[in-house]
């Protein structure tokens, strides 16, 4: 029998204690009501002796405490799930917002789930096509890999999160392919964006949609992401499905996770976030993975905006710890109409080793890859060379990896946010570009590869 109490002692923000409680437990959900019948919840954030604090989904106003009645409900917030929530939306607290029919679930989990076991984790080592040459290309996505996208404030790292949604594949799997989308602390306008873009281009079909507004409280910030995660986990491990889970944006997350904490009167780490922010992100990250027994696998690209463009910053320094690899967007790429704007030397995959070369991309990745970077980077610094000292002061090569530089960025790195390229069309792009150069430069290319590889008409 669910016990209700009257004991409401204080309220403060988006904190409440309640007293004289029995049996209750940390991460329990209650239910409020209030005089006039509305029922608002809250989560229990700590349990001292018969005391409990917890934190209110919705605004405090209207809470009577004489008159208000709380009751727990013996278990922790708690998603719906089944294979009907493919092409749905939903709030960060996993209730259907698309006016569509109510869903009748398979079975109720907790949205805490548990990372998945090291011990019982497969190695990632396939494929998944994006479609976007700097991701396929140079930085490649593996199933079961964690890859952030480092983004700047004002940077459209929204379209190229849409973009990844609606044009990712595991190939010669996709049937079994699901994306997982969990949009957190942004703006209507945003949200309409993402939803909008989905039904547009039928993508939505393979989509599970969580949207969680800028105007909605900080603790639903904190389970939007677990509530996407939870999903992904039963249609991964349960449905045998191909998920790819993208969380925008992770900065809106920690910030909700600081917000709460101050609340709390907790001993402040790092710029005011909490000591715990590695552990908390890790607790998210973790669940992403290949895992024994099972054929499904989940595949996250978290997308954070780096305060002030800044790397050390706690979020993506942490990220970058948990994470293998991550994709950074380039301020400079950004003003020079570049789209989607990669940063690609700095940017890193690595797991991209293992999901390359024959039987998965094609035999000539792997050395094309390195040629291009090192070509890339050279040119780079030949570009540097003449701003200083003039193009004249240039060697003829280095004036050739200088142009090399300028075709790679206009033609490699910008390709826009509706072209899909598969990876035979990016790895013969890079071949294309390569043969700027004269072939003696190919030196991190085997010479029967560029026999069989180099543009006839170069």
């Amino acid at each position: 029998m669910i016990r209700e109490y009257r004991t409401i002692e204080e309220v403060a923000g988006p904190l409440m204690l309640v007293k004289q409680v029995e049996g209750v437990k940390y991460d329990e959900l209650g239910e409020i009501e209030l005089p006039n019948g509305e029922v608002r919840r809250c989560r229990v954030l700590e349990v001292n002796g018969r005391n409990v604090l917890v934190q209110l989904f919705e605004s405090a106003a209207g809470i009577n405490l004489a008159d208000s009645k709380v009751r727990f409900t013996g278990h922790g917030v708690e998603l719906p799930v089944s294979q009907n929530m493919l092409g749905r939306v939903f709030n960060g607290m996993g209730e259907a917002i698309d006016g569509g029919a109510r869903l009748i679930p398979e079975k109720t989990l907790d949205i805490n789930g548990t990372p998945i076991n090291p011990a019982a984790r497969y190695y990632p080592s396939e494929f998944i096509q994006t479609g976007v040459s700097t991701i396929d290309g140079l930085n490649t996505l593996v199933r079961g890999q964690k890859l952030p996208i480092f983004s700047g404030s004002g940077l459209p790292h929204a379209n190229l999160a849409a973009q990844i949604a609606r044009q990712a594949k595991v190939r010669n799997a996709d049937d079994k392919f699901a994306v997982v989308f969990a949009a957190v602390g942004i703006t209507f306008e945003e949200a309409d964006f993402f939803i909008s873009d989905f039904k547009r281009t039928g993508a939505i079909d393979r989509t599970v949609l969580f949207i969680n507004l800028a105007s909605d409280p900080a603790i639903e910030r904190i389970s939007t992401p677990r509530m996407a995660l939870t999903a992904a986990e039963y249609l991964a491990f349960e449905c045998d499905m191909h998920v790819l889970v993208i969380i925008t944006d992770i900065t809106n997350y920690a910030e909700a996770l600081r917000e709460v904490s101050a609340a709390r009167k907790e001993v402040p780490g790092r710029r005011g976030y909490p000591g715990y922010l590695y552990t908390d992100l890790a607790t998210m990250y973790e669940r992403a993975g290949r895992k024994m027994g099972s054929e499904g696998s989940i595949t996250m690209i978290p997308i954070l905006t780096m305060p002030e463009d800044d790397k050390t910053h706690p979020i993506p320094d942490l990220t970058g710890y948990i994470t293998e690899g991550q994709i950074i967007l380039s301020r400079e790429m950004y003003r020079k109409g570049y789209m989607p704007p990669v940063d690609v030397l700095p940017s890193l995959s690595r797991l991209k080793d293992k999901g390359i070369g024959e039987g998965k991309t094609r035999e000539d990745h792997a050395a094309t890859l390195n040629q291009l970077f090192a070509a890339y980077a050279r040119g780079k610094e030949a570009k540097e060379l003449m701003v200083v000292l003039g193009e004249a002061a240039l060697s003829p090569i280095d004036r050739l990896y200088a142009q090399f530089a300028d075709e790679f960025e206009a033609r490699y790195i910008n390709q826009g946010f509706e072209e899909n390229r598969s990876i035979e069309e990016t790895l013969d792009l890079g071949w294309e570009l390569l043969s700027i150069l004269p072939k003696s430069e190919m030196k991190r290319i085997k010479p029967e590869m560029i026999e069989k590889y180099w543009p006839k008409q170069a």
